[in-house]
């Protein structure tokens, strides 16, 4: 197989096949992402793709669902996706969806039409690093674009009908910022309508920009209990039908449920975490997370 960093997936992606059809980041420069840094962005050759797609053959396993590598993927023109998933279905006959990470922009070289055809071949639930709804912050972590271009292409997806995770990344505005930030990001959020959104926290590694900000003292990170509270915040003021999950390893109280009608439950379970364990023990978890 052809890899050109380690394998990167959300938690329950786990029993996937994994295919690399582009390498690194289209953008790449997020201050407080440490993934990608060791691969320059490509498209992966349509015969390597196809030998590691034989690869997946040959191996003895049968995937319901291959989740595509590389930060972006989805980033490949129309046309390309429509050729991948035809091999996929060749060799791989049993598999029944293809998703992956994406960036939002990635879909600003699809029209709704593509995006509908795609999904009636399997692509779905495409997991969306939106991170954040707040422009100060997007623009603070050089995400690349402005809420308004999450809003204007995911719509897109609704549109098609192909269904999508966001992500919300807490903590990112660091200390004293977290309700202004949960309130832009449910802003945001609540017009589109995403399948689910899956909550993880900030948490730094040496290798980003982002914590050489904090060793120069220009950054405060957020304290765990701003860290509860700003996602008690976003939940409160989530409003859009979706599912919600914050089951990530940066999470020291894995919650699960639907928006809105489990939104109360939810913030209480957080409240507990408040009120049983403290800054100290919740700081003391974060501090052994020593991967993502």
């Amino acid at each position: 197989m052809h890899f050109s960093s380690g394998i990167n997936r959300p938690p329950y992606e786990a029993k996937d096949g994994f295919l690399q059809i582009t390498s690194g980041c289209t953008h790449g420069t997020c201050k407080f992402c440490s993934f990608y840094k060791d691969s320059k962005f490509k498209f992966s050759p349509m015969e390597e793709i196809e030998s590691d797609i034989k690869e997946l053959r040959d191996s003895g396993w049968e995937f319901d669902r291959i989740y595509l590598q590389g930060a972006d993927p989805l980033i490949r023109p129309y046309e390309d996706l429509v050729k991948i998933a035809e091999m996929i279905y060749k060799y791989l006959p049993y598999v029944k969806t293809i998703g992956g990470y994406a960036r939002v922009d990635n879909l600003k070289n699809k029209t709704v039409e593509q995006i509908k055809k795609l999904f009636e071949m399997g692509y779905c639930y495409f997991y969306f690093g939106m991170e954040s709804g707040d422009d100060k912050l997007l623009a603070r972590m050089n995400k690349g674009y402005k809420s308004e271009v999450i809003v204007e292409q995911c719509k897109k997806m609704d549109e098609a009908g192909m269904p999508y995770i966001g992500n919300f990344l807490g903590g990112l505005g660091g200390h004293n910022y977290g309700l202004s930030h949960a309130r832009e990001s449910a802003r945001v959020i609540n017009q589109l309508k995403p399948a689910m959104i899956y909550a993880s926290e900030l948490t730094l590694f040496p290798d980003t920009p982002l914590s050489e900000e904090v060793d120069a003292g220009t950054f405060e990170e957020a304290t765990e209990l701003e860290r509860i509270q700003e996602l008690q915040e976003f939940i409160r003021c989530l409003t859009t039908e979706t599912n919600f999950r914050a089951e990530h390893v940066t999470i020291p109280v894995p919650i699960y449920g639907k928006v809105p009608e489990d939104n109360d439950r939810m913030i209480a379970k957080l409240q507990r975490a408040i009120d049983e364990h403290g800054e100290e023990n919740l700081r003391n978890y974060r501090e052994h997370i020593f991967g993502l």
